[in-house]
């Protein structure tokens, strides 16, 4: 009998285990059978063809209704061309070299296939595309019923099937896996579902529509009680955790008096409530998002003089060494150099001379720097904290959920933490995914900030592309400054940062625009003779930190009037002089990243101007991002038209979420309404004596979000 813990090499084969890890990082029998279908089809319907959307890996049934071997264009080979029809549109496959596939498909044939959606003269094509005939030597009487038959077809890759994990499934279903329950049976007898194990079976083996329908009202609910209730362990754990006390006093007083502008009342209410969670004894466990620009650093930056009042030490947690410096040079100007003097402020990153890392470790073991601010050489092994009070961690969603722990296990008592976003959450997941967070939010843009015109530019327009750079020229001879943004660093590298969209590839078409790269660009521009006689620097993230630090110093300086670089400026760096924003292949980005680069106009008097120039074709996600940022201002707008569009998983990201997203069945947005109505069911089965098998789960589930992170 197999368990949920059983590992899957021993079921299927060493080959089949380590396909499903690498793909999905299924590991276990529970693993696998936690991962459902995507959706159901039937042998009788065909695939709507016109809703594919390019770029991404589908499944669909399909009919072939005509063939064609032909010649490869300019070089050796053949192409075998396939049409799938569905009554309205078509779809092409594409074979090279492998004639042999007319045996099997021919006019008439019905399958499965699954692939890569591109696009090749105006038509959709999947190329190599894995497939799976029907069989069509099913007896007469069985005929009706096998083609009613729901089909499961799974989230899959290009190398592993939806077929391939519906057999792994299939196997170790038939193996006999023994599902442990771990809700109470009053309660699922109340909301009149179906136990576990019996629901795990129907949706993967359903004989109707009604029987994955049940089930998954089922799933949905469990998993939803045991989202909310790992928050409610997560919390009440918290809860139980003692921390110092830390009061505002002389230090806190003197830095508002001399601040040279006003605080917004919601920086005046997050800090409120950041003094209310630092006097209460637990530690502070509280999300600061807000706009790009809105003022967060100031609000974290007095949280940190209340905690050095009484001799505590905080750290400040950055994902890039140019905004981790960007950091650090704000704050020792806000705090002037005798208080920065008296706190001992430090920078530390992995490329500073040693001698100086040796310098500032020192004084953060001693106790002599109560303020550090540091990437990811702060998670060393050898660095040491004499009373860490305050972990700070900005643009929270670049960090693992393990990332963030290393760092406050160096304290010697549980430390308080903020974490810092320019990404705002939509609401519903602040209050699901991130539930045992408590949320300040600032939405109001300090006093000053400018407004920003975004517009989309079409790349085939080479009208528009030329007019870019002439606004440009025009921005930069009126005295301001402006950053072009590329997705890769050269043409064989990506930026670190960068959250590519994948392009779809096509093995016929001559070879297509490679993505915009820095270097290149840069070429490019120095021989612009629109921008003759302009100052252009280069920056991205496998400079050095020497080099990264000259080329920021310059722009800053005005020294430099146009700015080439990847992503590496997308947050914390503040020009007040930049007025001009060009991102180029702008669908290479995400919604979010792409307002992040926005927010770096339009911070000094000068209104902001964003151009972001692309080749997305109308109708397609990525046209739609683009679309909705050039109308739309507001992040926290942004952020759920976002959600829309790509769902929880992806706007949380790989690192933001832990790792994939540990949702399954259940989507905060369209499930809502059942996520609140569990609540107070959770609630009510926390509060009674829960069964070591549920409190061993919520363990689990727990400690899987620390190891994916």
């Amino acid at each position: 009998m197999l368990t949920d813990l059983t590992p899957l090499a021993g079921v299927l084969g060493d080959k089949t285990a380590r396909a499903l890890d690498k793909q999905f990082g299924i590991k276990t029998v529970a693993d696998l059978l936690l991962h459902f279908p995507r959706r159901y089809s039937k042998r009788g319907e065909l695939t709507d063809f016109a809703s594919l959307p390019i770029g991404e890996v589908v499944t669909v049934v399909g009919q072939v209704q005509s063939t064609n071997q032909r010649s490869m264009k300019g070089r050796k080979g053949s192409i075998f061309e396939v049409v799938l029809g569905d009554g309205n549109g078509q779809l092409t496959l594409a074979f090279f070299n492998q004639t042999w596939r007319q045996a099997e498909l021919h006019a008439g044939v019905q399958g499965l296939f699954s692939g890569k959606i591109g696009a090749f003269s105006g038509r959709l094509q999947l190329t190599h595309p894995d497939y799976e005939l029907f069989d069509a030597e099913i007896i007469d009487q069985q005929a009706k019923a096998w083609a009613e038959l729901p089909i499961p077809i799974y989230r899959a890759t290009g190398t592993l099937s939806s077929w391939r994990i519906q057999k792994a499934i299939e196997k170790v279903l038939d193996a006999g896996h023994q599902a442990q329950e771990v809700l109470p049976a009053k309660l699922l007898e109340q909301q009149k579902l179906m136990p576990l194990l019996i629901a795990i079976k129907m949706i993967h083996r359903p004989k109707k529509d009604s029987d994955w329908e049940k089930a998954t009202k089922s799933l949905k609910f469990h998993e939803a009680m045991l989202l909310q209730l790992g928050l409610l362990q997560r919390r009440k754990n918290a809860e139980l955790e003692k921390a110092a006390v830390y009061k505002s006093g002389v230090l806190l007083s003197q830095f508002d008096e001399a601040l040279p502008f006003e605080l917004t009342p919601g920086q005046v209410a997050a800090g409120d409530q950041i003094a209310a969670d630092l006097a209460k004894g637990h530690p502070m466990n509280r999300m600061l998002q807000g706009e790009v620009g809105s003022g967060k650093t100031v609000v974290a930056l007095r949280a940190v003089l209340a905690v050095a009042e009484s001799g505590g030490q905080s750290a400040l947690l950055a994902p890039t060494e140019v905004l981790a410096s960007q950091h650090y040079r704000s704050i020792v100007q806000a705090l002037g150099p005798a208080v920065t003097k008296e706190l001992g402020v430090r920078l530390l990153t992995g490329q500073q001379p040693l001698s100086v890392r040796k310098k500032t470790l020192l004084d953060m073991a001693s106790g002599n720097c109560r303020l550090v601010i540091g990437t990811h050489a702060l998670l060393s092994e050898n660095v040491s904290f004499f009373d860490l009070g305050l972990v700070i961690v900005d643009e929270q969603h670049r960090f693992g959920v393990g990332q963030r722990e290393v760092l406050k296990s160096k304290a010697k008592h549980s430390p308080h933490s903020l974490v810092m976003t320019a990404t705002p959450i939509p609401r519903t997941l602040a209050v699901t995914v991130f539930g045992d967070l408590d949320v300040s939010s600032l939405r109001e843009l300090p006093k000053g900030r400018q407004p920003i015109v975004t517009h989309v530019v079409d790349i085939s327009r080479k009208d528009l592309v030329a007019r870019v750079w002439e606004r440009v020229s025009e921005e930069i001879s009126a005295g301001r400054q402006a950053f072009v943004v590329c997705p890769k660093i050269d043409p064989q590298h990506l930026e670190d940062t960068g959250e590519m969209v994948p392009e779809p590839e096509n093995l016929e078409s001559e070879p297509g625009p490679e993505p915009a790269s820095v270097t290149s660009v840069f070429a490019s521009l120095e021989n612009n003779k629109m921008l003759a006689g302009i100052r252009i620097g280069l920056l991205h993230g496998r400079m050095s930190s020497k080099e990264k630090d000259e080329v920021m110093d310059q722009f800053e300086s005005g020294q430099l009037q146009v700015l080439v670089a990847t992503t590496v400026i997308e947050v914390g760096v503040n020009v007040p002089n930049a007025s001009t924003m060009v991102v180029l292949d702008a669908d290479h980005f995400g919604l979010s990243q792409l307002h992040q680069l926005r927010g770096r106009v339009g911070r000094g008097e000068h209104a902001g101007l964003c151009l972001l120039v692309s080749g997305a074709e109308p109708e397609t996600l990525a046209f739609q991002r683009l679309d909705a940022l050039s109308r739309i201002s507001d992040g926290f707008e942004l952020s759920e038209i976002d959600l829309d569009l790509r769902g929880e998983g992806d706007v949380l990201g790989d690192t933001q979420s832990g790792g994939r997203s540990s949702l399954q069945l259940l989507r905060v947005v369209r499930d809502a309404k059942l996520i609140q109505e569990v609540r107070p069911l959770a609630v009510d089965v926390e509060k009674a004596d829960m069964s070591e098998e549920l409190k061993l789960v919520l363990q689990i589930q727990d400690a899987g979000q620390l190891a994916r992170g």
